[in-house]
């Protein structure tokens, strides 16, 4: 293709502006799913913050909920501590490689179906058709000169817009407090500055890019686009135009003309349908491209199109590229493979990293013990000839009920241990009392006599024991002497 300048003296652009895209309504079965996805996707979203979980007394009742002022995080029967954030780091690694399989499956699945941002254009490109109309009516109305008509059309659709991503982001922000309280104190303009704040944000951000950017985060935005592309094969499945059944393409009229002249003919009519009811535009018969989001919504437009002119479904349908070069050889396409070596190490890591999270999870300790050795000084000399040394313990109980812990040091048989501003009990231990789902700072020193046999640095073992469970916890750390 010619390449031209600019005549001699005038400057062109430096970028092309992106038409608008006016995606029409289809039906038909990925239509369908696209539909049921965003039901269930967003009902979780909106609702899950008002669901209730009873953790006992004193502990919160939302089922999920992210509690920063306490420092945690709870799932249902789930309840992640700040030391235990490789839960989280866990479950990140998780989703990263089920959206690895995904891809080696069926190509950008995760983005036609049930990434938030197709998601909620999906319900904002909804909206915009009921109040402008389908895609010839909302082409129109744009090109209509400004009326009393337009302005309450357009007023409606973004009042509307704007409601959706209020909620959206009201609904965030439920998640990281008591959603009922939430939902009260913003109906009597008493919630804090910092709700208000992040709802704001998130308004924004959500009537942004799924009102205005739409396709332009799919397809400037967002990585995964890019690096998809180097996690996928020949074998995954993508949505396809076969060219072997619909070239040459042309007019019915065309088509009809070249059959009778005994010419070849494809089953592509050259209605621009799969183009026009593309979320990005894309035109599926040129190939895989990276603004195709893979939603299939461009196979229910070919299949409905087929169906009118008597022609077989499946002009364009999810296909691998194995068999889309089969098919331009002329041979017969062979049943895609599910279970190839790419697809079988994402799911064994799959059930590996599953498994040890979840053993980890159901083994892990309810309670906890840090150890930190005083910094300055090391020791201490006391005039009877002994060496002291000061350590802050800190316990930990994950349960929601009050715990006791006998606290003891193993390493030192001749060291004395003294709890700061606690009582032994009466069988001569240290006996600490945990509240509820909290932690509880001791102060604690080791003396040892005169002339007791001590390295620099001799290790010693801190040891907590439940009373009622019998729940053991060990800390190793040392004893500092001249």
């Amino acid at each position: 293709m010619a390449i031209t300048s600019p005549p001699a003296g005038k400057k062109g652009p430096l970028y092309a502006a992106a038409p608008r895209i006016y995606p029409q309504q289809i039906s038909g079965t990925f239509r369908n799913i696209k539909w049921a996805m965003m039901v269930v996707t967003l009902g979780v979203y909106y609702l899950l913050p008002f669901v209730r979980w009873d953790r006992g007394e004193g502990a919160p009742d939302q089922a999920v909920l992210v509690d920063l002022p306490g420092r945690r995080l709870y799932f249902f029967f789930i309840e992640i501590w700040p030391q235990e954030v490789y839960y989280l780091t866990g479950l990140l690694i998780l989703a990263a490689l089920v959206l690895f399989l995904m891809n080696a499956l069926a190509g950008r699945i995760w983005c036609g179906y049930l990434c938030w941002q197709t998601v909620w254009t999906d319900m904002f490109m909804a909206v915009e058709r009921w109040v402008e109309g389908d895609r010839r009516g909302m082409m129109k109305l744009d090109k209509e000169p400004f009326s009393l008509r337009k302005a309450r059309l357009k007023i409606t659709k973004h009042a509307i817009w704007l409601l959706i991503a209020w909620w959206t982001g009201g609904a965030w922000v439920l998640y990281f407090g008591d959603a009922p309280t939430i939902v009260n104190d913003l109906l009597h303009f008493r919630a804090s500055f910092d709700v208000y704040l992040w709802i704001a944000i998130l308004t924004g951000t959500t009537y942004l890019f799924a009102g205005w950017a739409r396709e332009q985060v799919c397809i400037y935005m967002c990585p995964w686009p890019r690096i998809q592309a180097a996690l996928t094969d020949d074998e995954a499945l993508n949505v396809t135009y076969l060219r072997d059944r619909g070239e040459p393409n042309g007019s019915v009229k065309t088509q009809k003309k070249r059959i009778e002249a005994g010419e070849p003919a494809g089953d592509c009519i050259d209605c621009r349908q799969c183009i026009n009811v593309c979320p990005t535009g894309v035109d599926i018969r040129k190939g895989l491209q990276l603004p195709c989001i893979q939603c299939g919504l461009c196979i229910d437009a070919c299949d409905a199109v087929m169906t009118k002119i008597g022609k077989p479904v499946g002009l364009i349908t999810y296909e691998s590229e194995v068999n889309v070069e089969r098919r331009d050889a002329g041979l017969e396409p062979v049943r895609p493979k599910i279970f190839r070596p790419r697809t079988i190490i994402y799911m064994v890591v799959i059930a590996i990293v599953t498994v040890a999270m979840g053993w980890s999870f159901l083994t892990r300790s309810s309670s906890g013990m840090s150890v930190l050795h005083d910094r300055n000084p090391l020791y201490v000399n006391l005039s009877g000839g002994g060496i002291r040394n000061g350590y802050t313990i800190r316990l930990l109980n994950m349960k929601i009920k009050a715990r006791t812990f006998i606290i003891e040091d193993e390493g030192l048989p001749d060291a004395t241990m003294t709890v700061i501003g606690e009582k032994k009990s009466a069988d001569g231990k240290w006996k600490i009392k945990v509240a509820p789902d909290t932690t509880r700072e001791l102060r604690v020193l080791l003396i040892t006599p005169k002339g007791a046999k001590l390295d620099k640095a001799t290790p010693v073992t801190f040891r907590i024991t439940e009373v009622e469970s019998g729940e053991t916890t060990l800390v190793g750390d040392y004893f500092r002497a001249p």
